[in-house]
């Protein structure tokens, strides 16, 4: 009995190891986004002689950070459509005719090839909103925003300039003047007078406001009282 245990086992697992040989699964693609009310496609391929059966897995993220797999049911907007084999390489597409953000997900294939199941390595499909713009402004509009923006920047770059170089011609024509001026004070001075000038108050500081009477060569007769 325990043979005959140990030959059931052997030959069992020889025959799952031929089917695991037989069926190889093909690397998918790891994320699909797609904008909402758009069409998507997530494809499944493997490698096998016979035909397993195919049916589609969905696990949807939970709160608590776990997922829940569930059977995709198929209807007018989503559909199974096999693609044939292409080079020992058959391929099955989920197509969604316009998604939404319930269809967000991890897709997996379930192959079931005799009595052995397999799970591919599936696709997330992520669906996001697009940006709703505030303002719808053509292609010309904006052009001409840009414009009047430069001219802008180019008068507040150049009238501060312009206003700094006339103050500054103005503080230099004052200059000159004031220069002027100076020059016309003493063009009128002649220098041999300043110079003849000069000598007689030395002289006079030298000398005293006073005369010694002794030094005088005229005779002074002094009154008798």
């Amino acid at each position: 009995m325990g043979f005959r245990l140990v030959l059931f086992l052997s030959f069992f697992a020889a025959v799952l190891s031929g089917k695991l040989e037989d069926l190889q699964l093909e690397p998918d693609e790891p994320l699909l986004r797609v904008q909402v009310s758009q069409e998507a496609t997530v494809r499944c391929c493997y490698r096998c002689k016979e035909s397993p059966e195919v049916s589609w897995i969905k696990n949807t993220p939970a709160i608590n950070g776990t997922t829940m797999p569930d059977l995709v049911n198929f209807t007018k907007n989503v559909m199974n459509k096999p693609e044939g084999e292409k080079d020992g390489v058959i391929c099955h597409s989920l197509v969604f005719k316009s998604v939404s953000v319930n269809d967000m997900g991890l897709y997996q294939c379930k192959l079931k090839h005799g009595l052995l199941t397999f799970f591919s390595h599936g696709t997330f499909l992520q669906i996001y909103l697009p940006l709703e713009k505030t303002l719808n402004l053509s292609e010309g509009v904006k052009n001409s925003i840009i414009t009047v923006e430069g001219v802008l920047l180019l008068m507040c770059v150049l009238i501060p300039g312009t206003m700094l170089l006339c103050k500054s011609k103005k503080v230099n024509k004052l200059d000159r003047k004031t220069e002027r001026e100076e020059e016309n004070i003493y063009e009128g001075l002649n220098l041999d007078d300043c110079n003849s000038a000069y000598h007689q108050i030395q002289r006079s500081i030298q000398q005293g406001p006073y005369e010694d009477v002794a030094c005088c060569e005229e005779d002074i007769q002094l009154e008798k009282p």
